[in-house]
């Protein structure tokens, strides 16, 4: 039998000309397909192969996308659940010539056959902005006004604001007399909207309520908006409390006769680190210091919380009367409403510091671009988890790839300097939170129908719902560049086998550029998706948010604001 012709794409990706007769090669195109367009994924010629075959390799489309995906992410030490995420591309910082270019599989095979070089020609494109300046724009000023986690710190900040203008009025008098309660209780809300257990129970209801098929479209979309921009309710509790504290600590400045020097020192003293934590929380400084951010708010918090329990102690054992402390304050403390609101808080604070164990992990790579780290237990679809190598510094949160089964995996992108340690020295430990906890794609199960949209390694939290049983039927378009050269023959595997209506796979290695959010639409009104949940980077997620709302299709992804 004659051997098969081989070439290589822009990429260095191998592929094979067969003759027709042969049995199909995922990577092999016919010499039939040749002289042929490339068709949508979704044409009824095309077979159930996910990777580049003779029938479901597809022409990308002229039209230049906003948004190349191919492998970039610019961090990954964020410490939210939306933003953890996994949700990003890795740079590849070895090919810049050829991000300039569009290049096609076919424009390759001619490339070798010089009589016809001069109809297929390679276009040049401008040199892109840095992505980090992009990344940061998105962020800051492309995510408009009128979010809704903007909404719900709007909300959560005019109705502490209402009550407090009430209670210095006079208007409000229980307020006004218990300012340190209500500053306290601003700290359990917040507290409560960043508990990953007490959200984990939340997002399980959602799903377990809404989960049903009668149920209208609209409350279900409302819900995951709502679950999704929690973060607005903690930042706005965030600087309500400190708003009330500084109240209360002014109205006992002014009775200074009935307190104590040390109620007021610690007053003070908690207000400053509320202030420093809300400050190194600023998005501008969070964004472009996360890691200071992350340490301060969560040394800042910590500080916060044993002065609070000094504050009660002090406050309800300080006799104003004889100007002393008593000693016996237990009668006081019980029924004391600041204490059992600092009791949850601290509950709530500890819990997650429980399940903290130092776990054996197997490190594995297919390139420096992305590393493997597996895991023993099955997890569920839609769970993400944290790991650490030094776990009162940071954390890093990553999407969980699991069967449910006897293990799970995460997929890191190598760009931070921990995801980077990962590939250059793999470590046969990490750190790990054993509870692990349910973000945007968890949602995934109130749906019956959804397409789940991922750039890069933002595929690791959508891979699950491929590899066990789910409520709802999913449609996954992964975006990508080289995907066994940077992710692997594993993660191929993984995507490889599934129905033509189940798995779209573009290679931009092979395929060339994309209009992700074209795709997108196009994707999802051909399968019925009742919503579209992309992970992608900043720009990329915004665009396919936005281009799936302007085709009435409802659309979620990452959200940046806090």
């Amino acid at each position: 039998m004659q051997s098969p012709v081989r070439f290589s794409s822009c990429r260095g990706v191998t592929f094979e000309i067969n003759d027709n007769n042969t049995p199909a090669n995922p990577f092999s195109i016919p010499e039939s397909s040749i002289s042929k367009r490339f068709f949508w994924p979704f044409s009824s010629n095309n077979t159930s192969k996910v990777f580049p075959s003779s029938s479901s390799l597809q022409r990308s489309p002229s039209k230049a996308s906003s948004h190349f995906c191919d492998l970039d992410l610019e961090d990954d030490d964020d410490d939210e659940n939306d933003e953890a995420f996994f949700l990003e591309e890795e740079e590849d910082n070895n090919d810049d010539v050829e991000k300039q270019k569009e290049v096609t599989p076919m424009q390759q095979l001619v490339t070798g056959q010089q009589k016809n070089s001069d109809s297929r020609r390679i276009s040049t494109r401008p040199v892109a902005p840095k992505k980090n300046q992009k990344r940061l724009s998105v962020i800051l000023l492309d995510q408009g006004l009128f979010t809704v986690y903007k909404r719900l710190f709007t909300v959560s900040l005019i109705l502490n604001i209402t009550a407090l203008v009430l209670a210095s009025t006079g208007h409000f008098p229980y307020a006004r007399n218990n300012a340190a309660l209500f500053s306290i209780a601003n700290i359990l809300a917040l507290v409560l909207c960043r508990s990953e257990l007490f959200l984990r129970l939340v997002f399980y209801l959602a799903v377990k309520i809404l989960g049903r098929s009668w149920l209208p479209l609209f409350l279900k979309t409302a819900t995951t908006s709502l679950l999704q921009s929690v973060g607005g309710i903690h930042s706005g509790c965030g600087v309500s409390s400190i708003a009330w504290l500084l109240y209360a600590l002014i109205l006992t400045l002014k009775h200074r006769d009935n307190t104590s020097p040390e109620i007021i020192a610690v007053s003070s003293a908690i207000l400053g680190l509320l202030c420093v934590s809300s400050m190194a929380a600023f998005p501008l400084v969070r964004h472009l210091h996360h890691n200071v951010f992350e340490r301060l708010h969560r040394f800042a918090g910590w500080c916060s919380l044993a002065l609070v329990w000094a504050f009660i102690l002090l406050r309800i054992s300080y006799d104003p009367t004889t100007k002393s402390y008593k000693n016996e304050v237990g009668k006081a403390l019980i029924h004391s409403q600041e204490f059992w609101m600092t009791v949850s808080i601290t509950v709530l604070i500890i819990l997650p510091w429980l399940t903290v164990r130092r776990v054996p992990v197997k490190v594995s790579t297919a390139s420096g671009h992305a590393s493997i780290i597996k895991f023993s237990g099955g997890v569920k679809a839609g769970i993400l988890g944290r790991i650490s190598p030094s776990p009162l510094s940071e954390w890093h949160a990553f999407g969980i790839i699991s069967d449910n089964k006897k293990e799970h995996m995460m997929l890191a992108g190598a760009v931070g300097d921990f995801t980077k340690s990962l590939v250059k020295n793999p470590p046969k430990h990490l750190w790990v939170r054993q509870v692990h906890f349910a973000g945007l794609p968890y949602l995934t199960n109130m749906y019956d129908r959804v397409l789940l949209v991922a750039t890069g390694s933002g595929i690791c939290v959508f891979l699950s719902f491929l590899l066990q049983p789910c409520k709802a039927e999913v449609c996954v378009l992964w975006v990508a560049k080289g995907i066994e050269q940077n992710f692997g023959k594993e993660i191929k595997e993984m995507m490889s086998g599934h129905p033509k209506e189940k798995v779209i796979v573009h290679d931009t290695a092979v395929l060339g550029r994309p209009n992700v959010s074209e795709m997108s639409v196009g994707a999802a009104k051909k399968f019925g998706a009742q919503v579209v949940i992309v992970t992608s980077n900043p720009e990329g997620s915004r665009d396919v948010v936005n281009a799936c709302k302007a085709n009435g299709i409802a659309a979620f992804g990452p959200i940046w604001d806090s």
